[in-house]
């Protein structure tokens, strides 16, 4: 199938069947982007069309060489993928810290309810769409607004990053997604994985995500049962993941941003 859309990110809304639809910010406006059997949309709905959100495709034909045959045959089955980079970085920000500790189908729950409750919502024609509260309004809140949506645990991480955010994030949009991760790294309560997730996010370069993370982890075993993954307490999965793809970025990014891709479609 060619033209696959990655449905990682929890803003993607299954409106009926083969048909996604999400809101994004970017830095002229609010944008609704639709995925049908035709492909990408996308409608301004608020603000201006200056600053328009981006797709990252991604080809299986940059598979590093030394993947295991069967995961090569799955992810080849995908065919190319697109996914938009996350336009607003502090989004990207918000979805990892929200993914801290939960599943990602509570994670999925979690980030949705707290856009609906605080952030802002917009009418499509897929419906009601809601983006994530700005950083200003974060730490307007008070405290137990947080408790009463559920992120009582995220409270002091948000609040933190939305800190650090005001201060920073005209020089953090600056950066590449290696220097973006360290940058993120010095906010309190946020570590290695939740700043690599949110670069990823953001940058649309999955070379940085974490690679040794669940999501990977498993979708990696169900595409190729056979092959002889570390166990989930092995803490060998990591270098093993990377050392498919050595020095090559593209080739980092694609084994695992495809994986990422082809988890979304199986669930």
């Amino acid at each position: 199938m060619t033209g696959v859309l990655t449905t990682d990110h929890p803003a993607w809304i299954e409106v009926r069947t083969d048909t996604h639809a999400r809101a994004v910010r970017t830095a002229s406006g609010v944008w609704v982007l639709s995925w049908d059997q035709q492909g990408p949309h996308m409608t301004c709905v608020q603000g201006s069309e200056d600053v328009k959100p981006t797709f990252v495709t991604t080809d299986p034909s940059c598979l590093p060489d030394s993947v295991p045959a069967e995961l090569r045959a799955g992810l080849d089955g995908l065919g190319p993928t697109q996914r938009p980079a996350n336009p607003w970085l502090w989004d990207a920000i918000t979805t990892a810290i929200l993914r801290q500790v939960v599943r990602a189908e509570q994670a999925r729950k979690l980030y949705r309810a707290w856009c609906r409750t605080f952030g802002a919502t917009v009418l499509s024609p897929m419906g009601e769409l809601s983006v994530a509260p700005t950083a200003t309004q974060v730490l307007e809140l008070d405290d137990e607004r947080f408790t009463d949506v559920g992120a009582k645990f995220h409270r002091s991480a948000l609040q933190a990053a939305a800190t650090h955010y005001e201060r920073q994030s005209i020089h953090w949009q600056r950066m590449d997604s290696h220097d973006l991760v360290v940058a993120l790294m010095s906010v309190p309560r946020i570590g290695p994985w939740t700043a690599a997730a949110a670069a990823a996010d953001y940058t649309g370069d999955f070379s940085v995500y974490p690679h040794d993370d669940l999501a990977v982890r498993t979708w990696a075993g169900q595409i190729a049962p056979a092959h002889a993954w570390p166990g989930r307490k092995d803490k060998g999965f990591g270098p093993m993941w990377t050392g498919m793809a050595g020095p090559d970025r593209i080739a980092l990014h694609t084994l695992t941003l495809s994986t990422l891709t082809w988890g979304s479609h199986a669930r």
